[in-house]
């Protein structure tokens, strides 16, 4: 039975959380992890690798996605162990790496993947994640086919190591072929729960696409996000998150619909110096878009 006392007191703890909601709500949500897609710092890479790390965790990120392994130099003169290791010192971890699956598309032997499992799995990813692919890959309607049905059995063969395949776009895929756009043809070709979707924002726009068309007509495929801005003055450019055209922040209201669960900056040009702009992009990230 509910006394007079605690009836009371009820009300009035009621009437402060009323009174402090805005506050209580924001405090409440959980911050987003802010990520880096190491590419952005390609020219620093091929100097002190563990420089560049430290600046990059100096900078405000938890975790980064790495790209350009080759079997002779690693990743920029580091073997995987050694930049797990590195990345554990900065408290950075890896969910998901770019790796070029275009020998295995042309060729559809399941084997040319099993290297990249390894280095994937040495790394800590959750993804093998596809940047790119060829011209060649993609011209007809036939090749879309056979892109799909690769793309589906690699990633088969990749959860059943544990591993998830995801797939990152460009501004292609929004021309047509065979009928339709290629980014539909893989959303509606590849499996949901199966092959996840790393969304590149700045391509997104860059092609006149919506991202929230592309989140409310697939919903929970885009589970990584690369959050990179558009130059006001060039749209062929890139700047610090925050100072451009992207409107992040409308983009985030849906980001549960998508399925976001890491947000990927990245930047590939500068007008000023590379690691001052990470840290302004990561500081307005934390800032203003973390709590979306």
């Amino acid at each position: 039975m509910i006394n007079r006392r605690t009836f009371i007191s009820g009300a009035i703890a009621a009437g402060l959380g009323l009174a402090l909601s805005p506050a209580l709500i924001a405090s409440t949500k959980k911050s987003k992890a802010a990520g880096l897609q190491l590419y952005t710092l390609r020219d620093l890479l091929k100097g002190d690798v563990r420089e560049v790390i430290s600046q990059v965790a100096k900078a405000g990120f938890k975790e980064v996605e790495v790209f350009g392994y080759n079997k002779q130099n690693g990743f920029w003169g580091l073997q995987p162990q050694e930049l797990k290791g590195l990345l554990k010192q900065h408290r950075l971890s890896s969910p998901s790496g770019h790796y070029d699956l275009g020998r295995y598309i042309k060729s559809g032997k399941i084997e040319d993947l099993d290297e990249t499992i390894s280095v994937a799995k040495l790394m800590g990813h959750r993804y093998i994640t596809i940047p790119y692919l060829a011209e060649d890959l993609r011209k007809t309607a036939e090749n879309v086919k056979d892109l799909v049905s690769n793309i589906n059995n690699a990633a088969i063969y990749i959860r059943d190591k544990g591993l998830k395949l995801a797939y990152h776009n460009h501004d292609f895929e929004f021309n047509t072929i065979g009928g339709k756009l290629l980014y539909q043809s893989l959303l509606e070709g590849t499996k949901p729960g199966l092959v996840d979707f790393e969304m590149d924002l700045y391509w997104v726009i860059r092609a006149g696409q919506d991202p929230l068309k592309w989140f409310r007509q697939y919903p929970g495929r885009f589970k990584m996000v690369h959050v990179k801005d558009m130059s006001k003055d060039n749209p062929k450019l890139n700047t610090e998150v925050g100072s451009g055209s992207i409107d992040f922040k409308h983009i985030f209201t849906e980001a549960r619909l998508a399925g976001i669960d890491h947000y990927i900056l990245e930047q590939e040009n500068f007008d000023i110096d590379a690691y001052e702009s990470i840290k302004r992009s990561c500081q307005y990230f934390l800032s203003n878009l973390a709590t979306i």
